[in-house]
């Protein structure tokens, strides 16, 4: 009997452990199924980096998953020029505050804020940090709160360890962080955030995902 009870009591720690890992998309965003928006409204990034081109780079990008996810998102290009005439185009003045504003100007259900705290060139590849947080339009509730610590890989392979296959893996990638590449790593980033999102009203799947495996709220990794 002393025997077992050692046997037991793993079995019931293994268990628990087991079914707390287990998160599932309606328990870990809650508050997202129970506000159910529709439409949103994708605030201009916030930037707190010496990067000043990556709060556009970002900006273009967020759009289109949570399009994909079933959502109908306000058109990026007409929200930029109503926040500019009424000189609301930085985030950073709105985040902390009510977005009953938002609700009464473009009829949006939620707010989608994103910061980025990292977006710099290092060795073959671009990191990027960036934190995004989906806040409710009516109640200011945040619905939805992620962080993605993603280093996009520019290495090219050329088939070969030389100095001079070295050497021209450098030029490559140079050149193509020069040209897309800031693009892609937004791209990336926002996928790889927006996938696990709770699917909206215009996907077939819209409140039927609910105990789909939510994955981790900080996101860490590299990409090619």
């Amino acid at each position: 009997m002393k025997r077992l009870i050692p046997l037991i009591l793993l079995a019931v720690i293994v268990s628990s452990c087991g079914s707390t890992s287990q998160i599932t998309r309606e328990s870990q965003y809650a508050a997202m199924y129970n506000d159910m928006p529709v439409t949103i409204l994708v605030m201009p990034p916030i930037n707190n980096t010496t990067n000043v081109e990556a709060k556009d780079l970002l900006y273009t990008s967020i759009s289109r998953p949570l399009a994909e996810a079933g959502y109908y998102v306000i058109s990026p290009l007409l929200a930029m020029d109503i926040l500019k005439a009424e000189s609301a185009y930085d985030a950073e003045m709105f985040i902390d505050k009510p977005l009953t504003l938002f609700r009464e100007y473009f009829g949006a259900d939620a707010v989608v804020f994103s910061q980025i705290d990292d977006w710099t060139k290092r060795g073959f590849g671009i990191d990027t940090k960036i934190r995004y947080i989906i806040k409710s339009a009516t109640s200011g509730e945040i619905l939805f709160d992620r962080s993605c610590d993603l280093y996009l890989d520019l290495q090219q392979n050329s088939g070969g360890s030389s100095a001079l296959s070295q050497l021209i893996d450098l030029a490559v990638s140079a050149i193509s962080t020069a040209a897309t590449d800031h693009i892609v790593a937004a791209r990336k980033a926002n996928y790889f955030i927006f996938r696990d999102i709770p699917r909206g009203k215009y996907d077939p799947q819209y409140l039927q995902d609910k105990e789909v495996m939510a994955e981790k709220k900080d996101v860490k990794m590299t990409v090619k």
